[in-house]
């Protein structure tokens, strides 16, 4: 975990009176937050609470009934989007495709040239840039961390992930969620919607606890569930 020094610093995102709404039904009721650059959020809570929803919103591909957020100093999150990094909880990957093929896909819409950054980026998150088999071929955490690295491509500020160890094993799971702290230590702001917040226990800077369209709970250490 990051010292406490990043918790002083203006905040990153300015969330304020968030709602959104399908419908009849709130998926985010009246949300309001703070977050600090530089530190990872563990954001929890059942199905339906509306994490995967919040996440979406920041990163601009949901846009609110009412409310606001700010991010990097402005409100229109589309003019940042190079800036922030997003993992879907579906890999969105080309399955015909090795992990270099997919992120050398992904690189010509980012307009990010060379193989080199690829290479560099799939060696980060640990998977050999070399593997020539598709990505059909992967195991599920190797898919995660194409997934990962297709989201960090960019090299952006803000990170933003849903269920990264999906499905995973416990070694691939804890491997990702190392490296996500070594991305936090360098700089990046991180959010990870996860249902297994005890992969995240020594490694979150904050455990962000939601029900029911509204954050309840914020604390430092991961609490027990009576205690949420």
């Amino acid at each position: 975990m990051t010292d406490q020094s990043s918790a002083a610093a203006a905040p990153i995102i300015i969330i304020t009176d968030l709602v959104k709404q399908f419908g009849r039904f709130a998926a985010l009721r009246g949300v309001s937050a703070e977050f600090a650059p530089r530190r990872m959020y563990a954001i929890l809570g059942d199905n339906g609470a509306g994490k995967t929803t919040l996440l979406r919103v920041l990163a601009g591909l949901s846009r609110p009934t009412r409310g606001s957020v700010s991010m990097l100093g402005t409100t229109d999150l589309r003019a940042i989007c190079r800036h922030v990094g997003y993992m879907a909880h579906p890999s969105l990957l080309y399955d015909e495709l090795s992990g270099t093929e997919n992120l050398r896909y992904f690189a010509r819409l980012y307009e990010i040239e060379g193989r080199q950054r690829c290479a560099s980026v799939i060696s980060a998150v640990g998977v050999d840039p070399l593997l020539p088999r598709p990505i059909a071929q992967y195991s599920q955490g190797m898919r995660q961390k194409i997934s990962l690295a297709r989201a960090i491509l960019h090299d952006p500020q803000v990170l933003l992930l849903d269920e990264p160890f999906s499905n995973v094993d416990v070694h691939s799971a804890r491997d990702i969620g190392a490296r996500l702290a070594q991305m936090r230590d360098a700089g990046k702001t991180i959010f990870v919607v996860t249902h297994q917040s005890s992969l995240l226990e020594s490694l979150a800077d904050e455990f962000v606890w939601m029900q029911a369209g509204q954050i309840v709970t914020r604390t430092p250490h991961l609490l027990p569930v009576e205690a949420r």
